[in-house]
């Protein structure tokens, strides 16, 4: 393996990390409450996550990542935000972590011509790939989306039921595309969270049964 191939799965493997390590701690405190939480270590190492898997799409000329990213990483903020951590964060940090993906964005469009040929003319991700794997982002990223409409209009950081369930769907999709992509770093971060996807179902409809049964 080349040096420079070796140092993008070190980074892809590094994002996958912090993501797997979020359902983790997540996962763990909510068989300790027995319901589904939402900690802010979830939201915390969800935009570290985040940056270095947008680094990594970059690195692999791979829009279908890089649209992921730059659609839930905001709501990982506002999240952030809603847990009373925002308000901790040091006004030039809190500067950089808003303004880079708008300044990452203006790069691309900055040099227009050579992104489309980098990431919508690449010849090892045919066009109805990209598409295949682009819509499994999106799927990924709507359960954010929707995480952060329940959310808002409850005025707290939840993690509910559909976001689990939108969240197996898109990473089963993710995970074909990382297969025929031959990416491992989507293969093994995706199926990990599968496992903790279902369980939090299982531990969000015990918990709701044992609110009716105490009603």
């Amino acid at each position: 393996m080349a040096s420079g191939s070796f140092l993008i799965y070190v980074v892809g493997f590094l994002a996958q990390i912090f993501f797997s390590a979020r359902i983790l701690f997540q996962w763990i405190l909510s068989e300790r409450a027995k319901q589904v939480v939402s900690p802010a270590i979830f939201w915390i190492l969800s935009i570290a996550g985040s940056y270095l898997l947008c680094l990594y799409g970059w690195m692999r000329n791979d829009f279908a990542i890089i649209l992921g990213q730059f659609i839930s990483y905001y709501i990982y903020l506002w999240n952030l935000k809603e847990k009373g951590i925002w308000t901790k964060v040091p006004l030039l940090l809190k500067a950089f972590l808003i303004l880079t993906p708008i300044a990452a964005g203006g790069f691309a469009l900055n040099d227009l011509p050579n992104f489309v040929n980098s990431f919508f003319r690449n010849e090892e991700v045919p066009i109805w790939l990209l598409i295949f794997g682009s819509a499994g982002q999106v799927i990924f990223t709507l359960r954010f989306i929707y995480q952060w409409y329940y959310s808002y209009h409850r005025n707290e950081s939840l993690l509910p039921a559909g976001f689990w369930v939108i969240s197996l769907i898109g990473s089963f999709i993710i995970i074909a595309y990382g297969i025929i992509r031959h990416d491992p770093v989507l293969i093994l971060g995706q199926s990990v969270g599968f496992i903790a996807y279902s369980r939090n179902l299982i531990i969000g409809h015990r918990h709701a049964k044992t609110l009716r049964d105490e009603k």
